[in-house]
């Protein structure tokens, strides 16, 4: 039986375009103790040279969801320079030549349990899952 009253979140992101971290993405971390409750933010961080993200604030007891805000703007206006050079052009992508600015990702949690959610993110798309 756990005796843990709150539940931890970790993660990481991973370039599947380049085929690497995704370094140096920031990151907020805001939670809720209810469906209708409103959103209160805990803290930001930065992905590091392996794209992860260790230095989230704990979750206060009594949260049941939590959001990650990935500011992915600023990384892909960074590596556009970087660009594989047979990678597509940005086509369809918006003013600013990226497609999805920003990813939100809610989840719900439990007391006691870990949530690692990585992020795999290309220029055109995204996918998450929970992690181990």
């Amino acid at each position: 039986m756990s005796t843990e009253t709150t539940a931890s979140v970790s993660t990481h992101i991973l370039d599947t375009s380049l085929g690497r971290p995704a370094q140096g993405v920031a990151i907020s971390l805001s939670s809720r103790s209810g469906a209708g409750a409103r959103w209160v933010a805990l803290g930001a961080s930065k992905t590091d040279a392996d794209g992860r993200c260790k230095d989230l604030p704990a979750l206060p007891e009594g949260t049941t969801h939590v959001r990650l805000d990935f500011e992915t703007e600023a990384y892909f206006e960074n590596k556009q320079a970087d660009a594989q050079q047979d990678a597509p052009a940005n086509r369809d992508s918006g003013a600013a030549g990226v497609f999805f600015p920003e990813v939100a990702i809610t989840f719900a949690v439990v007391p006691g349990e870990h949530y690692h959610v990585p992020l795999l993110l290309n220029p055109f798309g995204y996918s998450v899952y929970r992690g181990s």
